[in-house]
């Protein structure tokens, strides 16, 4: 599973690095470090919409602290159930 997330200025501002160090430590915490590899994307297109990831082929816009616990038990820990 690939999971991207973007650093364009837009995303950049929302604090998409700070996204991206949670998903690299939930990946760690359930042992998926051979399964999910984590990216960064310059733009997903969607940069009004909040922080934007890609899961695949799935773009999730509005992406925060608040729901990236959820999105990653929904997306990525049900992909491996």
């Amino acid at each position: 599973m690939d999971i991207y997330v973007c650093i364009g200025s837009s995303c950049h501002q929302r604090s998409s690095y700070a996204i991206m160090k949670q998903i690299k430590t939930m990946i760690a915490e359930n042992q998926l470090e051979k399964s999910v590899s984590v990216n960064s994307a310059f733009c997903l297109g969607h940069c009004a919409a909040g922080v934007t990831i890609q899961i695949d082929d799935e773009i999730i816009t509005g992406v925060g602290h608040g729901n990236i616990a959820d999105i990653f038990r929904d997306r990525v820990l049900a992909a491996f159930r």
